[in-house]
């Protein structure tokens, strides 16, 4: 099944966080917050303006973005685990690859 999200709605794939801590150690899952963070799945085809033409998202198919703990709505589509948001809900583009663990001496 394909989803396709309307107007400025974007659907998003939670990324999961480390397990352990920088010390090694195991963080159980129901002591996990759930993540901030997330990839961009599918976005809608933009906003209308009160001139009514269409604004695209900023946005797009493969970001990495962080949002907020409350925002968009969870669903479950194919059997994963998505969240349903509008653009304005996420903070900000995480852009760069994603930084490596420090070693601790």
């Amino acid at each position: 099944m394909h989803f396709r999200p309307l107007h400025d709605r974007v659907v998003i794939r939670r990324i999961e966080s480390e397990e352990k801590t920088a010390g090694g150690i195991i963080i159980p899952d129901t002591a996990k917050e759930k993540p901030q963070e997330g990839e961009v799945v599918s976005v809608g085809p933009g906003a209308r303006g009160e001139d009514g033409k269409l604004h695209p998202l900023d946005v797009k198919a493969g970001d990495r973005v962080l949002f907020g703990k409350w925002s968009g709505t969870e669903v479950k589509l194919d059997g994963e685990e998505l969240i349903i948001m509008k653009e304005s809900d996420i903070m900000g583009v995480i852009e760069g690859k994603p930084k490596a663990a420090k070693k601790v001496a």
